[in-house]
């Protein structure tokens, strides 16, 4: 018997649509808009831990809300890689809410309304990914997730904003149109069906030539996994205020990349026909470059939050490889890092903002001494970076060690090699901020004294830092989670 509600998938979903109407239509009335954006993510949160229970018991049946031809309609259910994204979703989402409030106003932004609004969109179209039982489904919440967030982006309205935002919405609606959708097309033509199923349904229904063909259709058509030289969208939408940053590099959009990847190579092709396709090791190399060119452009970038987007390309491809390496030990690797870096890296974008908002500095050049003034919001800086670059106390170690342990299952030493070499640019450009802000002493002129961002900022990012060490220890749990899908 458990104590939290158990809600059906789609319940789930609807609640922060719900949650959006709700947040537009208070618009005139703050106090209300925003106790709406307080409340919302809550019993989101409580629907998703309700379905925990019955996927480890055996799963959750599928509900199709609407058949649009005989066997194909828009259907949900739950699967352990779908429900550890919305773990992750839901429980960022309950921390970034007072975040975002307390940056909104503390920068005098307006239209907060239509803000919180697509926010909670964008949140609904995230579990509606995490929760799809075919690739319809997917496919039409993927693309309401890049619709719902382009307003986020161009939120200011300034041209630099509106130019961010076009780049943005056009890379991934052209990936997503021009590959993602034909190869959906082709699947549907050539399988018969596009239900997500453990082990595949592309084995035995396409040759290998064919299913190494739409293996490059389906990775470059996920747009959001940001491969290069798709990723050009990532940076350029780092003109959005910083809690869009977050949700867009932690919560949401990115997070949603990696997992229809790692759901493609599970669901679609299985990772047994997987490892027959000659373009695997394409991808495997495409991917493998770009972690290590996001991280080597990473390094030589003075402006934080952009040095911490091209990390974010850098990381994410560490996903694409654990699903193309098509082992268990990878593929678990890959799940896990989606939860581990979710954390890690909304700690890290957090502090940005902090930082910008309590010193209006944004350069990793401008931080000499900032740790004597925010000594909470470097030291979660601190535990964030830990986290991304893989090294304990947290929960970052035990998904690169995953990983690594997968590239050595396959004899890809090459991988493995370059996972070592990233690692230690992880370090070089993650470590520089935490050391100037703690080692070097405030500039002539500045005035001494512990000077933290609001406490609607501050609180939030400590919780996400302490997150991270948390994962440390549960680590397991997400092991055991992530199994049940793979085997």
């Amino acid at each position: 018997m458990t104590l939290v509600p158990q809600f059906s998938p789609f319940t789930v979903v609807l609640i922060p649509f719900i949650g959006a109407l709700a947040i537009a239509l208070a618009a005139r009335a703050p106090r209300l808009r925003d106790a709406f954006c307080w409340l919302v993510p809550i019993p989101f949160f409580i629907g998703v831990l309700g379905l925990i229970d019955p996927v480890l018991g055996g799963g959750v049946p599928p509900q199709t809300l609407v058949e649009i031809l005989p066997g194909l309609g828009i259907t949900l259910s739950v699967q352990p890689l779908g429900l550890t994204f919305a773990l992750l979703a839901s429980s960022l989402w309950i921390l970034a809410t007072p975040y975002a409030i307390g940056y909104m106003r503390g920068e005098g932004y307006g239209n907060l309304a239509r803000f919180f609004a697509c926010y909670a969109i964008a949140l609904g179209a995230a579990a509606g990914i995490a929760f799809a039982d075919n690739l319809l489904t997917l496919y039409l919440f993927y693309e309401l997730l890049s619709v719902s967030t382009y307003p986020l982006v161009a939120h200011t309205g300034t041209d630099k904003a509106r130019e961010g935002g076009r780049t943005y919405i056009a890379l991934l609606l052209v990936t997503s149109v021009c590959f993602m959708l034909p190869a959906m097309i082709w699947t549907w033509h050539a399988a018969g069906t596009l239900d997500l199923r453990p082990g595949g349904i592309l084995g035995g229904a396409v040759d290998p030539g064919t299913g190494a063909v739409l293996l490059l259709l389906f990775m470059f058509g996920i747009g959001k996994a940001a491969l290069m030289p798709f990723h050009r969208w990532l940076p350029a939408a780092m003109v959005a205020p910083t809690p869009v940053s977050a949700l867009l590099h932690a919560v949401a959009v990115v997070k949603a990349g990696v997992f229809v990847a790692l759901t493609v190579a599970l669901y679609v092709f299985g990772l047994d026909y997987l490892a027959e396709l000659a373009t695997r090791d394409f991808v495997l190399y495409v991917a493998t470059f770009t972690m290590l060119a996001a991280s080597l452009v990473a390094l030589h970038r003075d402006n934080l939050k952009s040095r911490l987007a091209y990390s974010t390309v850098s990381q994410l491809s560490y996903i694409v490889v654990g699903a193309m390496l098509a082992s268990d030990w990878s593929a678990i690797g890959g799940g896990m890092h989606m939860l581990m870096h979710g954390y890690g890296k909304i700690t890290l974008f957090f502090c940005a903002g902090a930082i910008f908002l309590a010193t209006h500095k944004s350069n990793v050049s401008e931080l000499d001494g900032v740790g004597r003034r925010m000594p909470f919001t470097m030291l979660a800086f601190f535990i964030g970076a830990l986290c991304v670059i893989g090294l304990p106390p947290t929960g970052g170690i035990w998904s690169k060690m995953h990983l690594i342990m997968g590239a050595l299952d396959t004899g890809e030493t090459l991988v493995v090699a370059a996972f070592v070499l990233s690692t230690l640019l992880n370090i070089g450009y993650l470590l520089p901020p935490v050391m100037r802000a703690f080692l070097r002493p405030l500039p002539e002129g500045e005035p001494d004294g512990v000077r933290e961002a609001p406490m609607l900022c501050v609180v939030p990012l400590c919780l996400t830092a302490i997150g991270t060490l948390v994962l440390f220890f549960l680590a397991g749990h997400a092991y055991g989670l992530l199994s049940l899908g793979i085997n």
